[in-house]
This record gives structure tokens, C-alpha cells and sequence, in this order.
């Protein structure tokens, strides 16, 4: 019988006669070690289609060695995104997931010479993000009926939607038990990296949120926050289906779900939040989509300066 021992070392020999491992062998091991990592599925299904794609344009050029792969073949791919009608950003998503393999290589000492340090990453424009329209959503909010309890799960899910600028994914993951009742504190367990955080809800949202639960007659701490008449969970497209429903309802166009998280980034700036603060309850790890958000608040200076000028207002 053989030992582990034994089995690590007739594997290493086998590994040396196959010679240098492949890319598509490389893929797996990478995607083994995002996995390891904690990484959420959403991450893993990304960097697996992305460079699937990549895995695929290099085989039918011939190459299937990491060594082989030079800065003009990532050029040329990304090119190929270009022509095949993919937008800005999703060309730069594609090219995050090859710098990171390209480095993983890099760090796995698979390659010497890491060809994405010589191929720039493509150009996204800087787009106004735009976020839900808080009279659309005053009168959406309308259109909920408080006294029974799928009018007022409507209403308590919107109302969340704008307090709390969660995700639309950490929205239908919460449980019942991940909010405190008494002061509304929220606990974000699955957010993105899977890095928990803690966002709020203002004392309107938690009112209508406790009715919804009270109608609904059950309040256990394992049980999903959110859930269809039947008493199962929410999923994305029945969150999706109501905030379009109740839009139809009040004759307005509907907001997307993330419009509720961008109009939580720049309506909290408008009134005062710091930055730092904000990136913390959003859940973001960098400035650099707040800069986005501050960057259309540049309009706001002008009514500022109206109302706070020295000359105007004091003189």
C-alpha cells in the first residue's frame, strides 16, 4: 500500500515527464486558488468565462503554452472584443481577468517575462451615473398598499432599496435575524470578497419593514427577509418584477435595481456624507466609483455658492 508520501512523489515525477503544464491545466489551478481564496461564485463564474474566451482565441492561434503567449496576443484579443461589438467596459472586464492570471502565473513562477505588463488596459469613458428618481419613487411608493402584507412588503423593499444602498444580491440574502429591530441596524454578511459590513435603516424604513413582518406573521431569525406569497425566498427576478410593477403601477419608468444604490451614493453625498464614510456602507473597496458619483454632484456647487457666499448672504 502507498503512503502519501509515496503518492505526492509518483505525481511529481508524472508532472515532470508531461513537461510544462498547459493553459487550460493553469486555468483550473488558478480558478482553484481564487476558490480557496473565498471568493463568491459570482467572482469565480467571471474570471472562468473571461479567460475561457481568452483560452479559446490562443488554442485556434496555436498556443497552449503561458510562455508562448506574447503582449501582441492579448492586444489582438482585446481588439477582437472590440470588433465583436463589446462595450467599453466589458472589454476592461475581460482585461482584469487576464492581469490576474498573468500575475497568478507571474507569482507561480510559470512564466519570466509577464506579457500583460506591457499591454494597456482599454479605455472606458467616464459615464454619468444615473440614479433612481426620487419623485418616481415617491409616487411608486404610493402605489403600495400598507394594510396587507404584500403592499406593504413593496413598500418596506423599496424603502430599503434607497436607505440602505445595498445590492441587489445582499438584498435577497439577508435573514430576518441579520436586522436589529429595535435600532435598525443591518448586517451585510454576503457582500462583495464576502467582507461583512453594517448599513442602516432610518426610522420610517423600520417602521414599515416591522409592519410588513408583523402582517406577515413571522419574525424567526433564520428565516429569509424577503419572500414570495408562498413563503420562499426572493430571488433577482421577482425583486426586479415588483420595483417594475409598481413603477407601471404609478406611470412612471422603472429604475433599475442598482439606480436605488446609486441614488443612496450621490443623494447621501448632496446632504453632507463624507466619502469615507460612504465607501465604507457601500461596501466599496476603493474611492474610485465615489469619485464618479462626486464628480456629478459638481453641478450642486452653484446652488452651494448661492446660498453660502460671503457676499450674498452676508453683506
Amino acid at each position: 500500500m502507498k503512503s502519501s508520501s509515496d503518492t505526492l512523489r509518483i505525481s511529481l515525477e508524472v508532472a515532470e515527464c508531461e513537461g510544462p503544464s498547459t493553459l487550460s491545466l493553469l486555468l483550473s489551478e488558478f480558478i482553484l486558488d481564487r476558490q480557496a481564496g473565498n471568493l463568491t461564485t459570482s467572482s469565480l463564474r467571471f474570471y472562468r468565462q473571461k479567460l475561457t474566451a481568452l483560452m479559446n482565441y490562443l488554442t485556434t492561434h496555436g498556443i497552449t503554452q503561458p510562455s508562448q503567449v506574447k503582449p501582441t496576443h492579448i492586444r489582438h484579443f482585446l481588439l477582437t472584443l472590440q470588433e465583436t461589438k463589446h462595450s467599453p467596459g466589458g472589454q476592461h472586464a475581460y482585461y482584469r481577468a487576464i492581469r490576474a492570471f498573468f500575475n497568478w502565473l507571474e507569482f507561480e513562477d510559470e512564466i519570466d517575462r509577464n506579457p500583460i505588463r506591457r499591454v494597456r488596459a482599454p479605455k472606458v469613458p467616464e459615464e454619468l451615473l444615473e440614479p433612481a428618481n426620487l419623485e418616481h419613487v415617491r409616487v411608486m411608493i404610493e402605489t403600495c398598499d400598507r394594510k396587507n402584507a404584500l403592499g406593504c412588503r413593496d413598500l418596506a423593499i423599496i424603502l430599503t432599496l434607497l436607505d440602505t444602498g445595498v445590492r441587489a444580491g445582499e438584498m435577497l440574502a439577508l435573514d430576518v435575524g441579520d436586522v436589529d429591530l429595535n435600532n435598525g441596524t443591518v448586517v451585510i454578511r454576503c457582500g462583495k470578497g464576502r467582507k461583512p459590513r453594517v448599513v442602516f435603516l432610518g426610522a420610517r424604513s423600520l417602521r414599515v419593514l416591522m409592519r410588513y413582518l408583523r402582517l406577515r406573521g413571522s419574525r424567526d431569525a433564520d428565516e429569509p427577509l424577503w419572500t414570495t406569497t408562498d413563503g420562499k425566498r426572493l430571488s433577482y427576478t421577482g425583486l426586479r418584477d415588483i420595483v417594475r410593477r409598481r413603477a407601471k403601477d404609478a406611470g412612471v419608468p422603472p429604475p433599475t435595481l442598482h439606480a436605488f444604490r446609486r441614488a443612496f451614493a450621490i443623494y447621501s453625498l448632496r446632504n453632507g456624507a463624507d466619502v469615507y464614510s460612504l465607501q465604507r456602507l457601500m461596501g466599496h473597496t476603493s474611492l474610485h466609483v465615489l469619485r464618479r458619483y462626486l464628480k456629478q454632484t459638481e453641478g450642486d456647487l452653484q446652488e452651494v455658492h448661492r446660498r453660502t457666499g460671503p457676499v450674498d448672504s452676508l453683506l
